[in-house]
């Protein structure tokens, strides 16, 4: 058989509360309290943990309890059904599931040849202000 590729596994339990800046390679679980910076690969905010960072930056994020800050997701961000996230949320892909609270200002993107102003197609709603038709 071929080789198993071990990836690091960090929790943050219940009943742990952290303060200041975490930096994780491989799978960080929140189930307890962070207030601070996070930097890492996959992080999950496990349903009953909390975050508050002015700056966390990870490749994938999942939220099933609270986050307040800002995040950089370059893969993805996921809020589950029990997860509410609010602050600043700039990824790749958003998912919400059902009953997941999103309040946040959120910029999506879809490389990272993105940027706003040059080349953007972002849809331009001064022609339905004016009352014209437009064709889809």
């Amino acid at each position: 058989m071929g080789k198993k590729s071990s990836k690091n596994l960090s929790i943050i339990d219940r009943e742990l509360k952290i303060e200041g800046s975490i930096s994780s390679s491989g799978k960080l679980i929140i189930k307890g309290q962070v207030t601070g910076t996070i930097e890492g690969e996959v992080v999950i905010i496990a349903e009953g943990g909390q975050v508050n960072s002015s700056a966390t930056t990870v490749s994938s994020i999942t939220i099933g309890g609270k986050f307040q800050g800002e995040v950089t997701a370059s893969r993805e961000l996921i809020i589950l059904a029990t997860g509410v996230c609010a602050g600043k949320v700039e990824c790749k892909d958003l998912i919400v599931e059902n009953g997941g609270v999103l309040n946040a200002e959120v910029f999506c993107k879809t490389s990272s040849k993105l940027s706003a102003g040059k080349d953007s197609t972002a849809f331009d709603n001064t022609d339905v202000q004016k009352g014209k038709q437009i064709e889809l």
